[in-house]
């Protein structure tokens, strides 16, 4: 936002954050659950577990926040204060292929970042007063946590395509930090998403592949875009590299947030 300043002293980042136990817990008994269950065929069972390692540095465009978003609140520009990255992000899928059309995957995506800036102007957030020109740490943690049907729909000899929906689960919390004063705002939260899914048969080994979560309308909108170039050198072995872009945020008289992330993405899948 204009009027922001930035004097970067200080830069951590990290995987995970605090308050993710739970939601990790229940995506791990998802696994192990799916891991568990019984199969039909062992041709079906040798392609049943697909397993992908993704990861990259990402860097954010946008990062507006006002808690409470009301007159209380001052909207100011958290990639100001903290820099634009890059971070080091990750995430890990484990895809179960029920049979030939479907699938049920679950994704662990952590990312929290913490970089020291300092503030153009005074600011109100979550109940404490920040002034300008002064140290201040902010801290950004976004940790999804996914559950995804989908269909196929379309396989042909160079497109198949995928439909489904996904259930996510996100813990958020924003924190500043000046001196003896410190407030944060932590959101846990359940978020509906379609989900959408192709891949592009370029030749025997090469695929051009895309997945989205997505869903907007209402007081606020979430987005996660992949685009990526896949090399198969085996049956069982692929990798990966792209672009993943995951925008999005709420506009509620609670808070007003909205972030734009962008991740340079490479990826290991292995099938199991």
């Amino acid at each position: 936002m204009g009027g922001m300043g930035m004097e970067r002293r200080r830069a951590g980042a990290c995987l995970g954050g605090r308050g993710g136990f739970a939601p990790v817990t229940l995506s791990l008994a998802i696994v192990l659950a799916l891991l568990l269950a019984p199969s039909t065929s062992s041709a079906q069972q040798s392609r049943r577990l697909i397993v992908e390692l993704e990861g990259g540095p990402v860097w954010q465009s946008r990062n507006d926040v006002r808690i409470p978003n009301d007159a209380s609140g001052t909207r100011f520009s958290l990639r100001a204060l903290t820099g634009s990255g890059p971070w080091p992000a990750g995430r890990i899928y484990v895809t179960w292929r029920r049979d030939e059309s479907n699938e049920l995957r679950v994704l662990v995506a952590p990312l929290s970042f913490t970089e020291t800036g300092s503030l153009g102007r005074p600011v109100e957030f979550a109940g404490a007063s920040y002034a300008p020109d002064v140290p201040t740490a902010g801290t950004y943690r976004f940790n999804s946590y996914r559950i995804t049907y989908r269909h196929r729909v379309h396989q042909g000899a160079s497109w198949t395509w995928w439909v489904g929906g996904t259930a996510k689960i996100r813990d958020a919390l924003i924190e500043l930090r000046q001196g003896a004063t410190t407030s944060r705002k932590k959101d846990v939260g359940f978020v509906p998403l379609l989900h959408l899914a192709s891949d592009w048969r370029l030749s025997d080994r090469w695929h051009l592949t895309s997945d989205v979560d997505a869903l907007a309308g209402g007081p606020g909108r979430a987005e996660d875009v992949a685009v990526k170039l896949r090399y198969d050198p085996g049956r069982r072995w692929a990798v990966a590299a792209g672009y993943r872009t995951v925008e999005g945020g709420a506009d509620v008289d609670a808070v007003y947030t909205f972030a734009w992330l962008h991740y340079a993405a490479l990826s290991v899948l292995y099938r199991m």
